[in-house]
């Protein structure tokens, strides 16, 4: 199983945070798509030649929420992570449609314009706050994004949450998100170590194109 993606991508983080939780090896190709070398290489396998992209026995596959969803179905012991039961997945399904659709977005934009100490438009952070809003309802009395369980949407809108942390968004009025964010860590293993060197490559990125 290969993987092209690059620790600093926030849509290749899921899946390389989920792999790491459920034990899975893959082949790494790290890819900067900002590099000529690594987009050909890419291009051979993914038309689109976008990160993260899969490679499993011939299988390509890419979108990270397709991967998480694929991993969940094929490798995962049980269906804990992406329950069979019609009802619970469709919770679970929604959740990863309200990341990919609304919170990464939004999330990734401010992120983004606080590293390089960039304001943040006034009209954004109204669309970030109701984001987390949302977030924070979902939440409620439950421990996970989902309901009672760990699933994927969990490792999904995680790596959004962390570009909230990463940008020093506050979020003491948000307590059920601070719980289930703090709870999260546990579930995936180096994760400290992945988040230093997300930090050291995006500062790297930053210098090399100032």
């Amino acid at each position: 199983m290969e993987l092209y993606y690059h620790i600093r991508s926030p849509p290749c983080q899921p899946v390389v945070f989920l792999a790491k939780h459920m034990g899975l090896e893959f082949i790494p190709k790290v890819t900067d798509v900002y590099n000529a070398q690594d987009l050909e290489a890419l291009t051979k396998v993914n038309p689109q030649h976008t990160i993260p992209t899969l490679v499993d026995n011939g299988h390509v596959l890419w979108d990270s929420h397709a991967i998480l969803i694929y991993l969940a179905e094929k490798y995962a012991l049980d269906d804990s992570l992406y329950p069979k039961d019609v009802v619970e997945r469709s919770v679970v399904n929604q959740r990863l449609f309200f990341d990919g659709g609304i919170f990464q977005g939004a999330t990734l934009q401010a992120a983004i314009l606080s590293f390089r100490g960039k304001p943040i438009p006034e009209e954004h952070l109204a669309k970030l706050k109701r984001a987390v809003e949302v977030l924070e309802m979902y939440l409620t009395d439950k421990p996970f994004v989902a309901g009672q369980k760990l699933t994927i949407a969990d490792f999904s809108i995680f790596v959004s949450v962390c570009s909230l942390d990463m940008m020093k968004y506050d979020l003491t009025a948000y307590p059920n998100i601070v719980r289930w964010f703090e709870k999260m860590g546990p579930h995936i293993p180096d994760l400290a170590a992945m988040r230093q060197q997300i930090v050291a490559d995006l500062k790297a990125l930053l210098a090399a194109s100032s």
